[in-house]
């Protein structure tokens, strides 16, 4: 079997996804081709893993190369990890909506930053998908990681001719969540003992929405429905009443909680995150994924400056040990485990809505239950969402089909109207703010955007002109947002290294990828 890695110079998932695919038995001779667009990245990954594999005496292979179409050809599967534009132009999706008040914690998904790494990434995410239909195996199934996961899943199924799967961690995540706040009541109410644990496999869910906006309609235990439940649970757990303010508000006005983490909810919606001054109100600054300004860009900056500088010290490392024990929840290798042995599994996966969520539009993206095995990878219908849950995805849906239109065919127009359609920066901005911030980053993002080559001196010239007409909007020069925190440099991270290393292997599933067209 050979997996293609696209986006591999990843720190920690490359790794992680490689060694939960090495720990079924029927694997261990697979062959891995990655690529990245950084050779620097790609030989450090690749002496670590090459490392790795023959400490644990696997027969798995390993080839390294820049070149995209050479990873993929012939390859079954290809997954997807890219962050188009690298740090770099994660930066800018953070900056420059700052200036006209808009600030994001994530800016991965929706608002601002969402949309515009959504025009960057799908013109590099219809390229492979070019490469796969005319190099890989003809089924082969294309997994992808990368965000912003639904425009990007929905780009590759109608415009790149590819069975594209998206694949996310939140719905295990919160799962977790709900498990330890049901263990916590069941001990109060003298249902557990003490020193009994539940693992999320004893409270069976349904999870179904969005991406990033997926909602727990179904949560049992021992039989019992705990949906009337949560908020009692929620306010009740010392640390999330504390951590996930926003999710708490949520499900005490939608009677539903949602899959993901307090940070990225927060600039999904239109209500927590407009008025600087009660931001402070709806965060916590414990960790970033509360819903620190900026907060994943400094992770990932922390995390890539530190690999970089204490690499060596990785390769002295005790190799970790390669097997089932050590595998993580994520999808990937069990979709594929699935699919090639016929062992069942049961997901959250990102597919094409044909009719699964009744009261969202078919042809979007939507994240459901999923059953795989050799048959295939089988979705469920779900049927309608509760009426708020589904409104507020609604709301995305439309912002994300305008978004993949625009960078699909480079319409500037449609891609304005996604932005004013979008709901936290709506809630902030008139529509003369969101008209100057789209050219601006435009203009700032131009070797990631060829789709819009002919269209970014027109939105220079738009700024140009403003600027001489005095009618450029105001804007919040030097506006760092309501809690950014600053970015360590390696000498300060060097204070403190076992949590700098933590940090850096888990910071992001790729930061340097695909080249710019």
């Amino acid at each position: 079997m050979k997996i293609a890695m696209i986006g591999a110079g990843s720190i920690g998932f490359t790794r992680k996804l490689m060694y939960d695919i090495l720990a079924v038995p029927e694997f261990a001779d697979t062959h891995f081709a990655l690529m990245d667009i950084s050779q620097r990245n790609l030989d450090m990954v690749t002496q670590l893993v090459k490392r790795d594999i023959a400490a644990n005496g696997l027969p798995a292979t390993i080839t390294a190369t820049t070149n995209r179409r050479e990873a993929i050809e012939g390859a079954d599967y290809i997954i997807c990890m890219i962050r188009q534009g690298g740090l770099e132009a994660f930066q800018l999706d953070i900056d420059i909506p700052l200036k006209y008040g808009v600030d994001q914690c994530v800016g991965d998904t929706l608002c601002a930053g969402g949309i515009m790494y959504g025009q960057r990434t799908i013109p590099a995410m219809l390229e492979i998908c070019q490469d796969i239909r005319e190099v890989a195996q003809p089924d082969a199934l294309f997994l992808n990681y990368s965000n912003p996961m639904a425009m990007n899943v929905w780009a590759c199924n109608k415009y790149g001719g590819v069975n594209t799967v998206g694949l996310c961690h939140g719905v295990q995540g919160g799962h977790w969540q709900i498990t330890r706040c049901i263990e916590l009541w069941a001990k109060k109410e003298g249902l557990l003992a003490e020193d009994e644990t539940l693992h999320r496999r004893d409270v069976d869910i349904v999870c179904a929405g969005i991406n990033h906006q997926t909602w727990y309609i179904k949560v049992q235990w021992r039989g019992m429905d705990m949906i009337p439940r949560m908020l009692e649970l929620f306010e009740a757990h010392p640390e999330y009443s504390r951590t996930e303010k926003v999710r708490i508000d949520i499900l005490r006005r939608f009677g539903y909680y949602t899959t993901e983490s307090n940070g990225h909810v927060s600039e999904y919606v239109p209500w927590y995150r407009k008025r600087p001054e009660e931001i402070p109100q709806w965060i916590d600054l414990s960790r970033w994924i509360h819903g620190e300004t900026g907060g994943y860009l400094r992770v990932c900056t922390e995390g890539r400056n530190w690999f970089e500088t204490d690499f060596p010290n990785w390769l002295k490392e005790e190799p970790p040990t390669i097997g089932p024990e050590r595998r993580s929840e994520e999808h990937g290798s069990y979709i594929i485990e699935a699919l090639e042995t016929g062992r069942l599994y049961r997901g959250h996966f990102n597919v094409i809505n044909r009719g699964h969520i009744t009261n969202l539009p078919d042809g979007c993206v939507v994240e459901i239950p999923g059953y795989v095995d050799r048959n295939g990878i089988n979705m469920p219908v779900v049927g309608d969402l509760p009426l708020a849950c589904a409104a507020t995805c609604a709301a995305s849906v439309r912002v994300q089909e305008m978004a993949v239109e625009a960078a699909v065919h480079g319409d500037v127009m449609l891609l304005k109207q996604a932005m004013l359609h979008d709901p936290l920066v709506s809630a902030v901005c008139n529509p003369e703010e969101v008209w100057q911030m789209v050219d601006e980053m435009l203009v700032a993002q131009a070797r990631w955007l060829p789709q819009y080559r002919d269209e970014i001196p027109r939105a220079a010239e738009r700024l140009a002109q403003a600027e001489r007409n005095g009618t450029r909007v105001k804007l919040r020069e030097g506006w760092q947002g309501a809690a950014r925190l600053h970015t360590k440099t390696v000498e300060e991270m060097a204070r403190d290294k076992a949590a700098a290393r933590a940090n850096a292997a888990a910071a992001d599933k790729g930061q340097m990828t695909q080249e710019p067209a």
